[in-house]
Parts: structure tokens; C-alpha cells; sequence
């Protein structure tokens, strides 16, 4: 895998078949254009190559509007690699960027410095200077400059169009098991787990408390969910909130209770992927009533591993 920061840093050696966007979350609708990418590469002898931005151009032209992110950057790219994209160049979206002509773009990167053979594009998506980098004009340049070009139908799922934004829609309100039907996989964040005040230890339920790397988090509640430890997935429960029967008015936090599980994880970074809502997040009247939930937590999430096909989803341990 290659990554390249800047196409003035890309060392092309090979003709390249290629795609750009921001492909935030990598759904179903951005995965149908990398399989067609990595598809055609094949077929031309090409490099199956992406280009991405960062940050989000909204981030830049329209700050108060721009949405949080469903990966990191890295996230991002790693995902790409699992695709099948074998050469990732990553442009430093600013205004400067932002004010350059489509058609300088298309000429100078894609079809000199690139060495495109084929682009494709997802609906809708445009770039350059006041978007004007549209499938039409793609087209146009395409058949001056001798590559081809096409835009790559998008995806529905019961008649919707899977996007972005939709899923974080979805994620908002909890509904982890559509999001997960988007995307293609359970959404999942990373980050490093941090010592908490150890409560959980000393109830019998001790968690791994998460300081998330990822900026879309579901809804406060409670979740069926399952953690990478040692490149193994691992069943848990994970609370998302503010833990209302201790403290008021704290961050959010992350804090899954790993089945099974004694190790000390701490300094570690951990993945968590949601797999089914359990229920809200409440304030329980005393630490008691709050035991006795858990478990009822506990027994709920283990029959919904129990299930058929669940286990095999992820490789359960």
C-alpha cells in the first residue's frame, strides 16, 4: 500500500484507474465504486488509486455546517487497503484547493501526473472551483484527454439512499443495527482506554473506559457490542453517556464490560463495534438496582450472541 500526502509527493510509475471523494464511513454506496475501481484496474493493468481530502471540505468553505466524521483519517485509509486500493493519496483540503479549476485539476494530476486510463465518480459528486468538476464535464475532458469516465450507481437499502449523513442519523438515534446494514459491517470507534474511577471493579462488573478517537458516537444507552483484543472479538456490553447514578454533568464516556475477560488493558487502544441496542441509558435509585440491571444486561446481550449467524459475524470468541 502506498500513501501519498500532496499529489506533488506522488511517485506514480504505473498508469492508475481512479476515484475521488471524501468516502467518509466507507458505506455500501462508496464500497460498490472501490470494488469497481479495483475491478477495472485489473482488467487495464492499472493501479486501483483514491484520492481523499482532509479535512472535510465543509470543514473548510462551510465551518458551522460541516459535519462530524464517521472514521479518522487513518481509519479511513486502512479501510481503503481492505478494499482492495493499492495507492492512496491524501489532498490537504484549504481554499487555495478549493479556488483551483476542474479542468486544471482533471488535466495537470489526473491525466498528466496520475497517468489516469479510467475515473469513475460516485452520484452526484462534484469538486473544484464552485463544484464545477461534475460527471459532465468529466465526461467531456475524459474523451479530449483519452481516459474514460463514469459515474457509479449508487446504493439503496429499502428504497433509501445510503449516505453519510444518513447513517449518522441513524447512529444518533440508536439505530445501530440499520447503520450496520449501511455500512456493511458494525460501526465501530478506537481509542485508548484511560483508568476511571474503578466503580465497575467493585460491583463485580469491571469495564474498560474508553477515550474515543472518533467524533460520531451512538446514542447514550447501553449496547450489545464486541471489543478487538488481541486480534480476537470479544463479547461485551458497552454504556455510552454520562453514568447518571454517580456523577452529573461529566463527559461522555465509553465503558465496556468484557465478558470473560480479567486482563489489564490500560494505555491499550481498543476497538468497539456496536452490534444491538439494549436500552437507554437511566439513573438508577442505589448501587443495588444498578447490579441487578446489569446482569439483566448481561443475560439479554448473551442470548443475543446465542443467535444464529451473530458468532460468525464477527468470529465471536
Amino acid at each position: 500500500m502506498k500513501i501519498f500526502h500532496g499529489t506533488e509527493n506522488a511517485n506514480i510509475s504505473r498508469p492508475t484507474v481512479l476515484t475521488l471523494g471524501v468516502f467518509d464511513g466507507l458505506h455500501l454506496g462508496h464500497q460498490r465504486i472501490m470494488q469497481t475501481v479495483v475491478k477495472r484496474a485489473e482488467a487495464v493493468n492499472a493501479v486501483p488509486t483514491v484520492i481523499t481530502f482532509d479535512p472535510h471540505p465543509r470543514a473548510v468553505l462551510h465551518p458551522a455546517s460541516a459535519p462530524p466524521l464517521l472514521q479518522t483519517l487513518d481509519q479511513r485509509l486502512a479501510a481503503f487497503e481492505v478494499l482492495g486500493i493499492e495507492q492512496m493519496i491524501v489532498i490537504r483540503f484549504n481554499r487555495e484547493f478549493a479556488n483551483q479549476k476542474a479542468e486544471t485539476f482533471l488535466r495537470e494530476i489526473v491525466h498528466e501526473r496520475l497517468q489516469a486510463k479510467e475515473v469513475y465518480l460516485g452520484k452526484g459528486f462534484a469538486f473544484g472551483k464552485n463544484r464545477g468538476g461534475n460527471i459532465e464535464l468529466l465526461r467531456k475532458m475524459s474523451a479530449e484527454l483519452g481516459f474514460f469516465a463514469d459515474e457509479v450507481e449508487e446504493v439503496t437499502l429499502r428504497g433509501q439512499r445510503i449516505s453519510s449523513s444518513k447513517i449518522r442519523q441513524l447512529l444518533a438515534d440508536g439505530k445501530v443495527n440499520l447503520a450496520r446494514r449501511m455500512l456493511g459491517r458494525p460501526y465501530g470507534v478506537e481509542g485508548q482506554i484511560v483508568r476511571g474511577d474503578q466503580r465497575g471493579r467493585t460491583i463485580g462488573f469491571p469495564t474498560a473506559n474508553l477515550h474515543p478517537h472518533n467524533r460520531v458516537i451512538p446514542k447514550f444507552g447501553v449496547y450489545a457490542t464486541a471489543n478487538l483484543i488481541d486480534g480476537k472479538w470479544r463479547r461485551s456490553i458497552t454504556n455510552v453517556g454520562v453514568r447518571p447514578t454517580f456523577t452529573a454533568n461529566r463527559e461522555p464516556s465509553i465503558e465496556s464490560y468484557i465478558f470473560d475477560f480479567d486482563g489489564d488493558l490500560y494505555g491499550d487502544v481498543l476497538r468497539v463495534r456496536f452490534l444491538h441496542r439494549l436500552r437507554d441509558e437511566r439513573k438508577f435509585n442505589d448501587i443495588e438496582e444498578l447490579k441487578a440491571q446489569i446482569v439483566k444486561d448481561t443475560h439479554r446481550a448473551r442470548s443475543y450472541f446465542s443467535r444464529q449467524g451473530i458468532k460468525n459475524m464477527l468470529d465471536l470468541a
